[in-house]
């Protein structure tokens, strides 16, 4: 019988957020494909070093046990085949079981999440999140520079999520930004219960309420937060919404315009979610960080 994903919880990942390739993209950018593919199987043998990504995919993958298998990773990558030998074999010499790969040498690759039946794409071309964002698939532009995850909770993979334009539509982020935070207030007070429309996260917190009943067999569990600079009376319309969807998080934190590192650092999750590029630039400082370019706050100006 075919391989099936159904029921899995399926990362396509780029080769830069899984692993840390920024020289060698240096010598794509300065001398193009041909340099760049020469000098990755010059380094064939090199065991690339961790990316920002890596411990979360760590940890995902070990809820796959013997009995079950829960998670999968693909590798999906604007790089050449050939440059993909090095990806894998750097994943074999990190212990990571990666089996399928899809590259295609500078052409968009997001086109494969639909066949993949992906629950989250993370790479660090913005162009290919924003395409993936317009095919409905949760995606974020993973930020190389940021802060790594510390093993510190090796038995927990920790997920944190903005609200607004991540887990749920930017409806009441455009009335903030068109009218200011008094109109803000006002609306989320008259909607409080009204649901929020989703946002492109919520097929991700889906898949991981599913892993969060793996049974007592697997080594690792997940713990999601909701990181918000919404503040009461605005944060009954998220609970409320949350209860709608009969999806829970473990930790919620209505921070009103406390700037969130604090809390994030305090949470130490293995990646966390924003749309804002502000929150994004503070928090990566301290955390992975993935933006997640949707909604009104990143349309492009012609």
């Amino acid at each position: 019988m075919p391989v099936s994903f159904d029921g899995k919880l399926v990362v396509a990942i780029s080769s830069r957020a899984l692993f840390d390739f920024e020289e060698e993209n240096k010598v794509f950018e300065k001398s193009g494909d041909r340099a760049y593919m020469e000098l990755q199987l010059e380094r064939l043998e090199d065991s690339a070093r961790h990316g920002v990504a890596f411990p979360l995919v760590q940890k995902l993958l070990a809820f796959n046990t013997p009995d079950a298998h829960r998670v999968e990773v693909v590798i999906l990558s604007k790089n050449d085949p050939v440059s993909g030998l090095r990806v894998f074999r750097s994943a074999k010499h990190a212990g990571l079981k990666l089996e399928r790969g899809v590259f295609t040498r500078g052409r968009n690759a997001y086109h494969y999440l639909e066949a993949l039946q992906a629950n989250l794409f993370l790479s660090t071309n913005e162009d290919d999140v924003r395409g993936a964002l317009e095919a409905r698939f949760p995606a974020a532009r993973v930020i190389p520079e940021s802060a790594q995850a510390e093993n510190r909770h090796a038995g927990e993979v920790r997920i944190a999520f903005d609200g607004d334009a991540v887990l749920f539509s930017d409806e009441a982020e455009q009335v903030y930004q068109r009218e200011g935070l008094d109109a803000f207030q006002r609306h989320e007070t008259e909607h409080a219960l009204r649901p929020l429309p989703p946002g492109p996260f919520k097929p991700l917190l889906e898949a991981l309420h599913k892993l969060q009943n793996a049974g007592a067999e697997v080594p690792m569990r997940v713990r999601t937060a909701l990181v918000t600079a919404r503040s009461a009376p605005a944060h009954e319309r998220a609970v409320r919404t949350l209860m709608d969807w009969n999806i829970g998080v473990d930790e919620a934190m209505f921070l009103g315009g406390l700037d969130k590192s604090a809390f994030l650092t305090a949470f130490q999750p293995d990646i966390y979610f924003d749309d804002q590029r502000g929150h994004v630039e503070s928090a990566q400082k301290h955390v992975a960080t993935g933006h997640v370019p949707f909604g009104v706050a990143n349309r492009r100006t012609r």
